[in-house]
């Protein structure tokens, strides 16, 4: 069973992680990632790095996506390099993705969709995805909606998200954590993200800490505009669920299942 968890290196990266590494704004992501890409040939994965391709050279072995010469989305490209990999005998893929900041909301909204895209690879796959970024090159509230759709954190700066999205199974997502005011409009970003592309989001909330009014406000709001769409809150707790209908959130205008 996949549970978030923070990591003290990249030593500690497993199969089917999907780990946001938070680096100072001084690192070389390549330097800081070294012995992640070097275990590769150790364990018997295929390394790919997505990065500008005058960063990645080096003397171990690896295939290099360049973001700004694909042809076709990131997750194409993995899943070629994957089944690849799969072919060669590879145990596995290795992917270290540099991430350069955006600078509007549009590029944001693209970005957190990838992750969940890669969220989702990383964990039907068994592939090891390692996304890096200069937290201080990065506004505050886009990376704390990046953040919450990894699994797994190593770095301090920014602070961790208090709550997690992450692939909990075929056609299913767990939240994990705390949703509060702090993180509701984060919280709002990765249901509109998924809602685009499923009719129905199922979300296993048994680790769902606490589920303030906020969140359930974004919740209740987000689902009731997008036409023909529905989340399904499985295994939320009583006080979850009450605090729902309490405050007039469950109405047939809101297609928001509450299931034990």
């Amino acid at each position: 069973m996949r549970a978030p968890r923070s990591l003290m290196s990249l030593d500690d990266v497993d199969l089917g992680d999907h780990v946001c590494q938070v680096l100072d704004h001084a690192d070389d992501v390549l330097d800081r990632s070294r012995a992640f890409v070097a275990d590769g040939a150790l364990h018997g994965d295929k390394v790919v790095i997505v990065g500008p391709t005058h960063q990645a050279q080096s003397e171990f072995p690896r295939v290099v996506l360049d973001p700004a010469r694909l042809e076709g989305s990131l997750l194409a490209a993995v899943r070629r390099e994957a089944a690849t990999a799969d072919r060669q005998g590879f145990r596995s893929l290795r992917v270290l993705h540099h991430v350069s900041p955006g600078c509007c909301a549009e590029q944001t909204e693209d970005l957190l969709r990838s992750e969940l895209d890669l969220e989702e690879f990383a964990a039907d796959t068994g592939a090891l995805v390692v996304c890096a970024y200069h937290g201080a090159d990065w506004d505050l509230s886009a990376f704390q909606q990046i953040g919450c759709v990894h699994p797994h954190w190593l770095g301090s700066r920014p602070v961790a998200p208090a709550f997690r999205v992450f692939r909990a199974g075929e056609e299913s997502w767990a939240v994990n954590g705390i949703v509060d005011s702090d993180g509701a409009a984060a919280f709002g970003a990765v249901l509109c993200a998924l809602l685009a592309q499923t009719a129905t989001v199922r979300l296993h909330c048994h680790a769902l800490e606490f589920f303030d009014a906020s969140g359930m406000s974004v919740l209740a709001d987000t689902v009731r505009l997008l036409p023909d769409r529905k989340v399904v809150l499985e295994g939320a707790n009583d006080t979850v669920r009450l605090c729902w209908e309490l405050s007039g959130f469950a109405v047939p205008d809101i297609p928001v299942v509450m299931a034990p």
